[in-house]
């Protein structure tokens, strides 16, 4: 039986950072942490990234790709209520893989060039996304909604998606009980669609969301 290739040090360096920032928010992680975690020297850690910044920005590129990966997903075909919920339990599972990228927002874009330009691509592809989905759900009758309703409930759904695990993290900071913070903000999103939702979707949206809060 043929033995696994080792983890390369810079993979070791972002999961581990991944980790500790997930766990303790970024700005209270150290590269000297991160490296104490590995057993391994600050000077080691240095010739792979030469900062804290650099590792920041490489866990970004990975959240990146992921997140982009999965907002492209809908675009193949007509949304059905029972595809957003799935769909939202990727995103959902995508942004609390990288939660602390969406705990410490704010901070991080305002800190990191990189960060912001991106994050505002992130932000505008979870927007154009939400509204095709929407605008898919028109046009197999799911959904009753005019251009209006469709652009304001793709902002506020992007609002929702983007800081409910601070929500939940200020709501609760010592909570573990991650899938249903999941399954409760795959909710709460696509609640904001069901007032307009035609009878036969709006009674499996109702069937579906007993199965994710329960």
């Amino acid at each position: 039986m043929e033995k696994k290739p080792k983890r390369r040090t810079r993979e070791r360096i972002l999961e581990t950072a991944l980790r500790l920032f997930n766990e303790y928010g970024e700005p209270g992680v150290t590269t000297t942490a991160i490296a104490d975690e590995m057993n391994i020297s600050p000077g080691n850690l240095y010739y792979h990234y030469h900062s804290k910044d650099k590792i920041v920005e490489a866990l970004f590129i990975a959240f990146r790709e992921e997140i982009e990966r999965t907002l492209a997903a809908p675009e193949s075909r007509l949304a059905h209520v029972e595809d957003v919920w799935l769909f939202l339990h990727l995103v959902f599972e995508s942004i609390y893989k990288y939660r602390f990228l969406y705990r410490d927002i704010n901070d991080l874009v305002s800190r990191h060039r990189m960060l912001e330009t991106q994050f505002k691509r992130i932000l505008a592809h979870k927007k154009r996304t939400a509204a095709a989905i929407l605008e898919g759900l028109v046009r197999s009758g799911e959904m009753n909604a005019g251009p209006l309703d469709v652009e304001a409930l793709a902002v506020n759904m992007t609002v929702i998606a983007t800081y409910w695990l601070s929500y939940e993290f200020a709501r609760d900071p010592r909570s573990r009980e991650e899938s249903r913070a999941l399954a409760r903000g795959a909710f709460h999103v696509i609640s904001l669609a069901a007032p307009y939702l035609a009878p036969r979707a709006r009674a499996l949206f109702d069937e579906l969301a007993k199965r994710y809060l329960t």
